[in-house]
């Protein structure tokens, strides 16, 4: 397996994983400050969880019309001009007097551009790194966001005690530009992994053929749900401790991050493959938030936190399964659609967490969650036994691109065990 530091010195490597950093640092400060804003001006539960989470209610949208680009666009052009897109309308949020349902509507509509960006930045992942070498690449820049987050989210919280949620959105804003002249200047011009335009039809097309395979469902739904209602949780964190929040998303990304280290680096490879492992790692995932419902005080649940969130680690392991099922020229689409199913999942759950909390109370909600994601984990983990032995796909016709015309592992062993993940950025 290649060293991180073999990583770091391969072409292309650096400037995406520089520019990812800038845009989760933004991406942790400006949603923050959002959620702040929207809670202060409303006192909603519901709404501060929307405000934070709500771009991934757009992801289902961009998943079913827009993810046919993640392969049919030049990777360069479509990341920076999301980085930008991301700039103007984090920049437009911080405008005073802006209603909060125009505020929201902007919430959705970056959701929509951030559709695209997951398969085209893990497909350009795949593309740069050897196929042995997509696992720690991506645990690196789990770890890095894991960081940026804990940055973010601590100075975050330390600018909104100094200065306004808006002045905090245009520092945001300023991070997003940042992101996109790292990349525009840091990356080749690579062209399209796959030809023909980008179409809803195709989009369709690919999402039909990706989910037709039970190995690469579960794998899937393994992505999506668990760590998509643990999100849920997360997502009361500034109902729940008003004056806190930034510390409990500090710890939950410190758990991250030694999480995606233990799963990347310390764990060897005949371990990550066993089933039990990932089972196990999914528990904890959201066993730590059962006992919210007693409302325990900051350091108790600052500890649940950290301890759930390493956790979401678990998810290296099915990315990587989920790139040995699927053909090299379908890489972006199928990590796109794994990134934009589970944001949709995520920003889904944050809503039915908020509105749970505004009928019982945050504490409750948090442990309806939890407690809602362990029996996923165990109804998904008992489907994937059932899973019989694969037998070889057929060789499917692709049309002339770039990209490497059959793809990795297409007889591979049984499905997959329920190794989850976390989607570190954005979460």
């Amino acid at each position: 397996m290649p060293s991180y530091r073999s990583l770091i010195r391969t072409r292309e490597f650096t400037p995406l994983f520089l520019g990812t950093a800038a845009q989760t640092a933004a991406q942790t400060v400006g949603g923050l400050a959002l959620g702040t804003l929207v809670y202060r001006a409303t006192g909603s539960p519901l709404l501060s969880a929307v405000s934070m989470f709500g771009p991934s209610l757009a992801q289902v949208l961009g998943a079913t019309v827009l993810l046919s680009g993640a392969d049919r666009l030049p990777p360069r052009t479509a990341l920076s001009g999301i980085a930008l897109t991301f700039a103007a309308g984090t920049a437009l949020q911080a405008l005073p007097g802006l209603p909060v349902g125009a505020v929201l509507t902007v919430v959705l509509l970056l959701g929509l551009a951030a559709s695209l960006g997951g398969g085209v930045r893990w497909g350009l992942l795949n593309e740069i790194l050897t196929k042995d070498g997509y696992l720690p690449g991506r645990s690196l820049f789990n770890m890095m966001s894991g960081l940026m987050q804990i940055t973010g989210y601590a100075t975050g919280g330390a600018l909104l005690a100094l200065l306004s949620p808006r002045v905090c959105l245009l520092l945001s804003a300023a991070l997003y530009a940042t992101a996109a002249l790292v990349l525009r200047l840091g990356l080749t011009a690579r062209p399209p992994r796959t030809a023909g335009r980008p179409s809803a039809s195709e989009t369709w097309r690919t999402n039909t053929l990706l989910w037709s395979d039970r190995s690469r469902r579960l794998t899937f739904l393994g992505l999506w749900l668990p760590n998509g209602l643990v999100v849920g949780c997360e997502s009361l964190y500034v109902s729940y401790a008003p004056d806190a929040a930034g510390t409990l998303f500090a710890c939950a990304a410190f758990g991250m991050f030694a999480g995606d280290i233990t799963v990347g680096r310390l764990l060897p490879p005949a371990v990550r493959a066993r089933p039990a492992t990932p089972l196990l790692l999914l528990l904890v995932l959201a066993a730590p938030y059962l006992p919210f419902f007693a409302h325990p005080g900051l350091p108790v649940a600052a500890v649940c936190v950290t301890i759930a969130s390493a956790g979401f680690g678990a998810s290296l392991v099915q990315q990587e399964r989920l790139m040995a099922l699927t053909p090299a020229e379908l890489a972006g689409h199928a990590l796109g659609l794994h990134s934009a199913g589970m944001l949709t999942l995520q920003g889904v759950s944050a809503t039915l967490a908020g509105a749970a909390a505004q009928l019982m109370s945050p504490a409750w909600s948090m442990t309806t969650m939890a407690a809602a994601s362990v029996s996923v984990t165990l109804v998904l983990a008992t489907a994937a036994r059932r899973v019989p032995g694969r037998r070889p796909e057929p060789e499917r016709e692709s049309r002339p691109g770039p990209g490497p015309k059959s793809g990795p592992g297409l007889e591979q062993e049984p499905g997959p065990g329920l190794e989850q993940e976390q989607e570190s950025s954005p979460r």
